[in-house]
């Protein structure tokens, strides 16, 4: 397995504290994963994250995540995907973990660390596998999400699980909200599976499961021949996708202007725009103009403009 084999033995696990290298490109998971290694005994000795000038991963700053990060850590930044193993070497982690980084990790890359990479995936794997996990749960009208941590290997999400939780996913709830309380859970998960991890266990090997990658352009449209239950989840799902073409939906012509719904409810609602669906109607409680990302493109010709009232 290149250079080193990874280490199981509980013997053969590097003595405490381990030296570790956080990836992400998100500052609360930065900052939360810095507390809670502190909090086991570790070291963490650096932060490695990525540039993403043209926004293709999602609305990240990188000039706050820099700024507020601890003192104590170096800051890695690759251009490219063969940068990551020599940056990461430069620092001699034991551990790398890391959630919310967007490229696929080298093998040698993941080769650096005795200990291997942790990453934490908010789906209950093996489901959801892939980068916008809680959108396709959404999509898919599941009641539960969750939080997994698992030893990264070449493929995407497929390494064995070193600790996992359900959660419920609820009502309609502003990406900000979710997040926030996912957050304590993934602090907690982490250090279960660190814990795990010192304890020289391998994790449990992942059987089956599917993966689904970002949304694309023929997701974009709202085509108001379809239930109204399934917009509403598509839009939904909007708020936590990152677009794989050119256009962020979810999209639909109000009036004749090309509008982003942002929110979106089964039930009437005062002040929100009836429209009506395959099935029944859907009320468009929050919209914004869309811009000029979509105004470019008319509404084709499978999702008409919607008949509202």
């Amino acid at each position: 397995m290149g250079t080193h084999a990874h280490l199981y033995d509980e013997e053969m696990i590097p003595p405490s504290p381990w030296r570790v290298v956080i990836v992400t490109r998100i500052l609360p998971v930065a900052l939360g994963f810095h507390a809670t290694l502190q909090e086991a005994g570790h070291e963490p000795v650096a932060l490695l994250t990525i540039r993403d000038t043209d926004g293709r991963y999602g609305d990240f700053e990188l000039g706050p995540l820099l700024q507020e990060l601890p003192a104590d850590l170096d800051v890695l930044m690759p251009a490219h995907r063969g940068s990551i193993a020599p940056l990461l070497e430069s620092c001699r982690p034991d551990l790398v973990v890391c959630m919310g980084f967007p490229w696929k990790v080298p093998a040698e890359a993941l080769e650096v660390p005795a200990l291997g990479w942790l990453n934490g995936h908010p789906s209950l794997l093996p489901r959801h596998r892939g980068p916008v996990p809680v959108a396709w749960a959404i999509r898919a009208g599941e009641e539960e999400i969750g939080i997994s941590f698992h030893r990264m290997d070449a493929e995407l999400d497929t390494g064995p699980l070193f600790a996992q939780r359900a959660m419920a996913l609820g009502e309609y709830a502003e990406p900000e909200e979710l997040y926030g309380r996912l957050g304590p859970e993934v602090l907690e998960l982490l250090r279960e599976a660190l814990d795990r991890l010192a304890a020289g266990e391998p994790g449990t090997v992942q059987d089956g499961g599917d993966y689904q990658s970002f949304f694309s352009d023929d997701d974009a449209w709202l085509d108001w021949k379809r239930p109204a239950v399934e917009l509403h989840r598509l839009a939904w799902a909007w708020r936590y996708a990152v677009a794989g073409g050119v256009y962020r939906g979810a999209l639909t012509e109000l009036d004749g202007e090309t509008v982003r719904v942002l929110a979106s409810s089964l039930s009437e609602m005062e002040g929100a725009r009836r429209v009506e669906c395959a099935d029944a109607p859907l009320w468009l409680v929050r919209t914004e103009p869309a811009g000029e990302d979509a105004v470019r493109r008319t509404t084709p010709s499978s999702a008409p403009a919607p008949a509202a009232r």
